[in-house]
């Protein structure tokens, strides 16, 4: 069974590992093909795609796209993107430069309840100037002792409802799906079971997606149960959608599933890799 994982991080985004100690820790780990999906960014790709050629691993040019979606942010994966398609860059472009402004004013929200310098601490762990995103905000919260690890940060100060939070509007998901689609490419619903959406919402966003064009959902994720992984399985076969597996690694001690550690896809689906040349 190949070893595939199509959903991770590098320091050009939020992860802790640069392009190229990604690729070598997935050699170690075994993976055979592997997709860097940097959040709304493509500038790791080169490197990662060197480092991949020179250790014999299947490298996919990835990118995780944010999505304003009736109020809730997605995130959207295009998977075979064409790292040159000019309304790709552009639209990627006006994505990060809408990041700066939220973390201006995530870190405003910190201040009112008394936590000073978020936003210098959190660009201290930005490996890339272009980009900032919550995950540097909470390396930092966790590192001045307000909470024991990343993901009760996000619990008490990042998201919805909560001091740290913001609302933001990201790209539309039609922009994204084409975005992906004109660059040759293939988009994905990654971990859909984050959301938090009933089922009627949930159908409703599949049937949007399908509408415009996707391709998969990313049924193999940390975020999922096993039951989830189930229920999403059964959708993407009822809606004749491929199926995606990613570990969303960010780096050491920091994700639920290491590279090269995912489970298989549930038996029946088509995984979104089956009509890439070479990976059979």
């Amino acid at each position: 069974m190949l070893n595939i994982d199509l959903h991770c991080h590098s320091n050009i985004s939020d992860g802790l590992l640069t392009p190229t100690h990604l690729v070598e820790r997935a050699l170690l780990r075994g993976v055979e093909t592997l997709a860097l999906t940097d959040h709304d960014d493509i500038a790791g790709l080169s490197e990662a795609k060197k480092a991949a050629d020179s250790n014999r691993i299947k490298f996919i040019n990835g990118v995780e796209i944010s999505v304003s979606w009736r109020g809730r942010t997605l995130h959207i994966l295009g998977l075979a993107i064409d790292p040159k398609y000019t309304p790709l860059i552009e639209g990627l472009t006006t994505l990060r430069i809408g990041r700066l402004s939220r973390a201006e004013r995530i870190a405003a929200e910190l201040e009112k309840i008394g936590i000073h310098g978020s936003l210098e601490g959190a660009y201290a762990y930005v490996g890339n100037q272009g980009i900032i995103g919550r995950t540097h905000f909470a390396r930092f919260l966790v590192e001045q002792g307000h909470a024991k690890n990343i993901k009760s940060v996000f619990k008490k100060y990042l998201v919805k409802g909560k001091p740290g939070y913001t609302p933001h509007q990201w790209a539309e998901l039609s922009d994204a799906i084409n975005w992906i689609k004109g660059s040759g490419g293939q988009a994905v619903i990654a971990h859909p079971g984050r959301y938090g959406l009933g089922k009627n919402v949930t159908q409703d966003l599949l049937d949007e997606f399908c509408r415009l064009g996707g391709s998969a959902l990313e049924v193999i994720s940390p975020s999922h149960t096993p039951e989830q992984v189930k229920f999403y399985a059964q959708h993407a076969q009822d809606m004749n959608l491929s199926v995606s597996c990613g570990s969303d690694f960010h780096g050491p001690n920091e994700s639920y599933y290491d590279l090269g550690q995912l489970p298989h896809i549930p038996p029946g689906c088509t995984p979104i890799w089956h009509d890439w040349q070479n990976n059979s």
